[in-house]
């Protein structure tokens, strides 16, 4: 899962999606994702970001990090939510 999240370009930095997986902020089909997980075409991901929530298809596994034009190949935004991050603090 980690690996998908990196080379398909949703996070940026493998240790920044393993982190991402260890805190419960990526889900499969509804489920919580270890960072190992392998993932498979047509599993829908919701991914947890600071100042957004997204949620992909997955298209295709990438077997190596693809060039940044074609990594539209591997998922298909569904749903993406922004929000901001400094909701619940209070001054």
């Amino acid at each position: 899962m980690d690996i998908y999240l990196k080379n398909a370009g949703l996070i940026k930095q493998r240790s920044e999606a393993k982190r991402a997986c260890d805190d419960g902020r990526v889900r499969v089909d509804g489920q919580v994702a270890k960072a190992s997980r392998p993932v498979r075409p047509g599993e829908i991901v919701g991914i947890e970001l600071i100042d957004r929530y997204i949620e992909i298809e997955i298209l295709d596994v990438p077997t190596r990090t693809p060039a940044r034009k074609e990594r539209s190949r591997y998922s298909r935004l569904i749903r993406q939510e922004h929000r901001d991050p400094y909701a619940d603090l209070e001054f």
